[in-house]
């Protein structure tokens, strides 16, 4: 019997935090074949090189690419990804694929399912169906009509996707896959966490048994010019409140340059002792450190999904996640420095919130792995209404 080759692309840290549990049952699946293709992000130390926690999870890796251009503005992110539809072409034309699964809504992700559809080879997505700001917001969209399956997070995340006149029988609300490698960690333990500060990243090393922020803000591409004055509002609220802060760098999209600009002279101007900066942090240290947190701040979606499982205070800021599905966890705000000053001090007042399953259960790298195996996929797609 010929075997199913899924071919799963990561691009950043957090992508491989969302397919760890579906590249796991895949393999242990006898009718799948996984292939696995890493490139952009994932592969540079800047955004955190996850080549070696892949090889420690014993994941053999069929072809590493890279397609980012340098400068983390509008210009470039278009250029990069123009690079990624030629990359992924040809790594497609050598692997011959039979699914490709392309994650929910990053700049990249448009360019390989692009490619995939082309070359009539049925595309699987993740996290369809949602609402949010930047660009993600129609890359997400326009990803769904190119997919032949889809695996939402939330049942009306799969509403929404039916509404775009994709059919029923193609679409499965599985629930957040990060959640599963979550729901299977020991959350308690923080002290790989604490040794990580001695060996990776910059400021003093922070005693995590005390109360502590985690901060993570990335750009927002529709907003390219302002991302430094919003971090610099971010900045401020923290500089005020001055309790121990982990602050993850940004990710890679476009404003990127902005973020990092506004982190670097807030840190070199006043040597903040109470906040240790990473690039980026494994889902296995980053996830103890979620949980523990007395409130999380930033526009990760991560303060919109795992935080609400976890139960973790969040402050939302700006319009990046704006529209998407949340917990009463979650206090947005606009993004100015009183404003978040402000929630953050009610959150640390309030505590933990009680765990949110919205986004699932921790059980959807299973389904999907099974779903996979038994679906029949149709290349010619129809809208159904």
């Amino acid at each position: 019997m010929k075997r199913r080759k899924v071919c799963v692309i990561i691009t950043t840290r957090g992508n491989y935090a969302k397919m760890k549990s579906v590249m796991k049952h895949i393999s242990e699946t006898p009718e799948l074949e996984l292939q696995l293709v890493v490139g952009g992000g994932a592969i540079l130390s800047k955004y955190g090189n996850i080549i070696g926690s892949l090889n420690g999870n014993e994941l053999k890796i069929d072809r590493t690419i890279h397609f980012l251009v340098e400068g983390e503005n509008p210009v470039t992110m278009a250029k990069s990804a123009g690079l990624a539809l030629i990359e992924f072409t040809t790594v497609f034309e050598n692997l011959k694929p039979d699914v490709v699964f392309v994650i929910a809504d990053r700049f990249e992700c448009l360019p390989i399912a692009m490619a995939a559809s082309y070359m009539n080879i049925p595309v699987a997505h993740l996290e369809g169906g949602e609402v949010s700001g930047s660009i993600d917001e129609s890359i997400r969209h326009a990803i769904t009509k190119l997919a032949h399956v889809h695996f939402p997070a939330t049942k009306k995340a799969a509403e929404r996707i039916e509404k775009l006149g994709e059919d029923e029988r193609t679409i499965f609300p599985v629930g957040s896959t990060s959640l599963d490698v979550i729901e299977k960690l020991d959350l308690n333990d923080l002290k790989p966490v604490t040794a990580l500060q001695g060996k990776v990243g910059v400021g003093s090393v922070l005693d995590l048994e005390k109360p502590y922020l985690l901060v993570l803000q990335h750009p927002v591409t529709t907003e390219y010019e302002k991302n430094l004055e919003h971090v610099q509002e971010t900045v401020k609220a923290i500089d005020s409140i001055r309790m121990n802060t982990v602050w993850v760098w940004p990710n890679m999209d476009a404003g990127s340059d902005g973020i990092s600009k506004g982190i670097r002279m807030f840190r070199e101007s006043r040597r903040p002792e109470y906040i240790h900066f990473f690039k980026s942090l494994p889902i296995e240290h980053y996830a103890p450190l979620l949980k523990n947190a007395a409130c999380i701040v930033g526009n990760s979606s991560s303060g919109i999904r795992e935080a609400a499982f976890l139960g973790v205070p969040s402050v939302n800021l700006g319009s990046r996640q704006k529209g998407r599905e949340r917990g009463q966890n979650v206090i947005d705000v606009d993004g100015a420095c009183g404003e978040i000053e402000e929630a953050i001090r009610k959150q640390l007042k309030h505590g933990p919130y009680p765990s949110d399953h919205l986004y699932g259960d921790g059980k959807a790298g299973l389904k999907i792995a099974k779903i996979i195996k038994e679906l029949e996929f149709r290349i010619q797609k129809t809208i159904v209404y």
